[in-house]
């Protein structure tokens, strides 16, 4: 571990090649014997032979913390890198640096082990405000005089990923793919929104990661195809990491995600605006009995179930695979499904149906909000 004379450090894990331990707002991973190192970082990038240790920090909060943004831009990416080595005691000639707004205490660890080869990913995640889709539009454009920034974004996942077998040049070139789908595979299974488009978030904007693997050995691997048993375990562990840190750090628990705010947060229905909007649609009285029980409400479970199947209706009528002719009689009928859930009433589905059909509404938010403002109010009205 880095010693600078002062630091208590925690490890979190042993390996024959490696060591990786934690302090404060650090996580580092120390290198028992040369590696060929793939990562993203400013100095020491790509593909290099000669460095032995790996940082994650914390080099910022995640929200408003404009001066801190500046010192890291007035400084430059390299000079901030020979800083953060500087506060470790690490040399900076030898060291790959990763930073995020996530919180290190929130770093979770997963290994996998097939035969004699075995695979450790340490993985901090963060995604409530810089989810992308790739290929949303983007805010920054780098030009000659550098990168100008449209707007400030904040939102990391970054990936140590270290491998206990050698592994040859093209090898640990594909093991950024099957790591990389697998950092989605883990967004995906959560459903995270992209932030900047209607579309299911596959990364955010600032991911960054770190690969290792031993530079001698007898018999190195030739593949990380998902075919293998090597892209198996890797896809894996960084998975699994990946689910947990989120978790943590922005408490994207599975079950959590049920919501309707999280299944059709990017078709317009907010957890801000939604009383409002819903208070047109029912007396005062029944307003306020639904905002005093609005997370059993909004995250009944066939409820959820409605809302998703809805994102998935419009996300298929966004991409082709069903016309748009079909859009709004699919959204009315899960509406309907939506509203005899709220009611708890699922004998009502074609009673419900009917009503919210004859709204006429041509978007997909107006039956939702029907949905829900018909359901709960016939939920506790006397037949």
């Amino acid at each position: 571990m880095p010693n600078n004379g002062a630091m208590p450090w925690e490890t979190l894990l042993t390996l024959p090649a490696a060591v990786v331990g934690r302090y404060g707002r650090f996580v580092v991973a120390d290198l028992k014997e040369p590696c060929l190192v793939l990562s993203t970082s400013a100095r020491n990038g790509g593909q290099v032979g000669h460095v032995r240790h790996i940082v994650n920090h914390q080099s910022c909060e995640g929200a408003g913390h404009t001066e801190r943004a500046r010192f890291i831009t007035d400084r430059g990416q390299e000079a901030y890198h020979d800083g953060v080595c500087d506060e470790l005691g690490l040399p900076s000639e030898a060291t790959v640096v990763m930073g995020t707004a996530a919180n290190m205490q929130y770093a979770a660890l997963s290994t996998r082990q097939d035969d004699d080869v075995m695979v450790a990913a340490v993985v901090t995640a963060g995604v409530q405000t810089n989810a992308t889709c790739a290929g949303d539009p983007a805010g920054w454009r780098e030009t000659s005089n550098g990168a100008a920034q449209a707007a400030a974004v904040a939102g990391t996942v970054n990936t140590i990923l270290l491998v206990n077998s050698p592994l040859t040049p093209a090898a640990l070139a594909r093991t950024a793919v099957p790591m990389t789908e697998a950092k989605s595979a883990a967004l995906q299974r959560l459903a995270v929104p992209s932030c900047y488009s209607s579309d299911l978030a596959t990364g955010t904007g600032t991911d960054q990661f770190c690969i290792a693997a031993p530079s001698r050995g007898d018999r190195p691997l030739t593949s990380a195809s998902p075919h293998m048993k090597f892209g198996e375990i890797l896809a894996l562990a960084v998975r699994e990491a990946t689910a947990e840190a989120l978790g943590w750090q922005n408490g994207l628990e599975a079950s959590y995600t049920r919501g309707i705010f999280h299944a059709l947060g990017r078709y317009g229905i907010k957890e801000p605006t939604i009383f409002d909007e819903l208070g047109t649609r029912m007396p005062a009285s029944e307003l306020e009995l639904l905002q005093r029980n609005a997370k059993a409400v909004f995250y009944e479970p066939l409820a959820g179930a409605a809302a998703h199947a809805t994102a998935a209706v419009l996300d298929r009528v966004r991409h082709g695979t069903l016309p748009e002719s079909v859009a709004r009689d699919a959204v009315v009928q899960q509406a309907a499904t939506l509203a005899a859930s709220v009611s708890a009433q699922p004998d009502r589905w074609v009673e419900f149906r009917t009503q919210i059909h004859t709204s006429g509404a041509s978007d997909p938010k107006t039956p939702i909000l029907d949905a829900h403002a018909l359901g709960w109010c016939e939920k506790w009205r006397r037949r």
